[in-house]
């Protein structure tokens, strides 16, 4: 049986989203969708956005993360986290449905 579940959204994404929105001044939402091209064939855009009418919306205290309708399939199941290592700090993707990723990070293949 498997089961097909939104994202979820781990607390250090919201603390960093949090964190963003005082650096900026403003309190945008975070949106992760799922675009063809990268060098696995879909790739991540994840960028400050403001809701759309058929996004699904993810909440936690007033933060808010956004996920198109076209995206959604694709980021079933999976965790959308911060992490801060020596590479970089940025916003990860955990996807069990990509059968393969890149290097980047950023690019998978189902």
């Amino acid at each position: 049986m498997n089961l097909t579940l939104p994202p979820k959204v781990t607390d250090r994404a919201f603390d960093r989203l949090a964190e963003i929105g005082e650096l900026t001044g403003e309190s945008k939402a975070l949106r992760v969708a799922v675009d063809g091209g990268g060098c696995s064939g879909f790739q991540y855009d994840i960028r400050l956005d403001e809701p759309a009418v058929d996004d699904l919306i993810i909440q936690k205290n007033g933060l808010m993360v956004l996920i198109d309708q076209i995206s959604l399939p694709f980021l079933q199941n999976a965790t959308i986290d911060f992490t801060d290592e020596l590479i970089g700090a940025r916003f990860v993707i955990e996807n069990p449905n990509a059968s393969s990723s890149c290097g980047c990070g950023t690019s998978f293949s189902m």
